[in-house]
């Protein structure tokens, strides 16, 4: 089972890409890390594409050295700001005709094949995606010696193109559907005090130790890990803006998010 782990575990830096159908209702597919994208109603249920849930899964397995969507982005102007957002380099492709078409697939399956042979430091690859398409660019990537991470919509995923990544991730699972709860009567609105405030330091230590804890299968991470974790999902976190003389400091005053037990090396780090 360790030998099974280690095997999946990243090399080098991760290499990301999404592409524009996945944006598109009932499409069903987003690309690597390279393709990060938002886009329209997915299946049709009026929700658009969780363009963060995408970058920080693709963080959790280290560094991103490339970050591309490809498309269209004149027809997907909410996912491009959302990208934009996320550093992510967004390639415009305009379609050659009315009939042409996986002009993205095509796109991104050539540079991702060019971009494993030039740069030695990329050993994993995710691609967002569904489509059979992806599977000759599969065995290139798995016959390079990377590791190859697929997500993918559920309800639209080829069982095939699953198959052939070392890893598969469905984005039904990624994102934490909103509980729905009986709204309170009108005299229990009344008695009941607002909420308080959501902490930003601390909603984003739990969103690092989860995605840490699903990325290596165990419930507690190494403290070192998740401070490189959280600035790969912000650069400019700093836990003095906060409040905090340091990391440490911080993790300490957040006991009620995250447990806290002592390693062999450093502290261990579990989210309550």
């Amino acid at each position: 089972m360790d030998q099974e782990r280690q095997r999946r575990q990243p090399i080098g830096r991760p290499l990301l890409g999404l592409r524009e159908p996945a944006c598109r209702p009932h499409g069903g597919q987003v690309r690597r890390r390279r393709l990060r994208q938002t886009g329209q109603p997915l299946q049709g249920l009026g929700t658009l594409i969780d363009v963060q849930a995408l970058v920080e899964l693709g963080a959790s397995f280290g560094p991103v050295a490339i970050n591309r969507a490809y498309g269209n982005w004149q027809y997907f102007g909410r996912y491009r700001d959302a990208l934009l957002q996320s550093a992510v380099e967004l390639i415009q492709l305009f379609p050659p005709g009315a009939s042409a078409k996986n002009g993205a697939d095509i796109k991104l399956c050539l540079d991702a094949t060019e971009d494993i042979s030039r740069f030695a430091h990329i050993g994993t690859v995710v691609i967002v995606g569904g489509d059979s398409d992806f599977m000759p660019v599969a065995q290139k990537i798995k016959a390079a010696g990377r590791t190859l991470i697929g997500i993918g919509n559920r309800r639209n995923t080829n069982k095939h193109w699953a198959k052939s990544c070392h890893e598969f991730r469905y984005y039904d699972s990624l994102v934490e559907a909103p509980a729905t709860e009986e709204a309170p009567k009108h005299s229990e609105a009344r008695d009941t005090p607002p909420p308080p405030p959501a902490d930003p330091a601390a909603e984003m230590l739990r969103r690092a130790v989860r995605l840490l804890a699903e990325t290596k299968g165990e419930a507690w991470v190494n403290k070192g890990s998740v401070w490189h974790m959280l600035k790969r999902l912000d650069a400019t976190f700093d836990p003095k803006d906060h409040g905090h003389a340091n990391f440490a400091e911080m993790v300490k005053a957040m006991d009620a998010v995250v447990e806290i037990k002592k390693g062999e090396t450093d502290h261990m780090l579990r989210v309550r």
